[in-house]
């Protein structure tokens, strides 16, 4: 039951972060390159929320590159690692699907992008994949160093939240920011077109990032977050 306790809370917190982080995107009118300080506010304070909600219970993953960050390591089994992916991606695409439903009931046209990524804006393939990689490293970085010193636990949500931030400024005019799987494959499955064409992108780019992520605090940050606590 605590397993599944932590996956339905999983699937919530991802559910909450499509719904409102695309869901500002689709209902502000903020297109890829335009709009996008409120769409990546409404991103971070999202994580924020849930974080404070699920944390406990799940440590609020709600990203499949977070989840293989705590894997490699070893914060999380093998077993709940795919418990995890399996429930975001399952959180993101009911928040993505309540998203096309409401903007069907008000009369947008979410077909368009339904705050889908692209990598048009980075200038095709190789640069979308490099400045996903790079943003996805920062977050995943930030969370494992700060979820590792508990005397942090009580800001921990905000500074990962306003990473998430700040990596949405940056990355919002090039493809729209991912930095996450979950969050790009429930958008893409209702928009279709170019974001399926583009989706895995947004699938492989993250995850590199986040084993990137790993090594580098693994070989680096641990090493000196271990000495501080002697």
């Amino acid at each position: 039951m605590s397993k599944f306790r932590k996956y339905i809370s999983e699937f919530i917190g991802t559910m909450v972060l499509v719904f409102m982080g695309c869901g500002s995107a689709v209902f502000l009118g903020a297109e890829v390159g335009g709009g996008h300080l409120a769409v990546a506010l409404a991103f971070g304070l999202s994580i924020v929320a849930m974080a404070y909600v699920i944390g406990n219970v799940s440590g609020c993953h709600i990203n499949p590159a977070v989840s293989l960050g705590a894997l490699l390591d070893k914060r999380i089994s093998v077993a709940d690692f795919c418990g995890y992916v399996v429930f975001q991606v399952a959180g993101a695409i009911a928040g993505a699907a309540i998203l096309c439903a409401l903007s069907e009931i008000v009369g947008i046209d979410h077909t368009r992008t339904l705050g889908s990524n692209l990598v048009a804006g980075a200038g095709g393939i190789g640069g979308a994949f490099l400045i996903e990689g790079v943003l996805t490293f920062i977050f995943v970085l930030t969370i494992l160093g700060i979820t590792a010193d508990e005397s942090k636990g009580n800001v921990a949500g905000i500074v990962i939240g306003l990473t998430l931030t700040f990596v949405h400024i940056v990355g919002i005019p090039l493809t729209g920011t991912s930095v996450n799987p979950a969050r790009s494959i429930g958008p893409a499955i209702f928009a279709r077109g170019e974001a399926l064409t583009d989706l895995w992108v947004f699938i492989a780019a993250p995850l590199a990032g986040a084993i990137l992520a790993a090594i580098v605090y693994k070989l680096v940050i641990h090493t000196k977050v271990a000495k501080a606590k002697k």
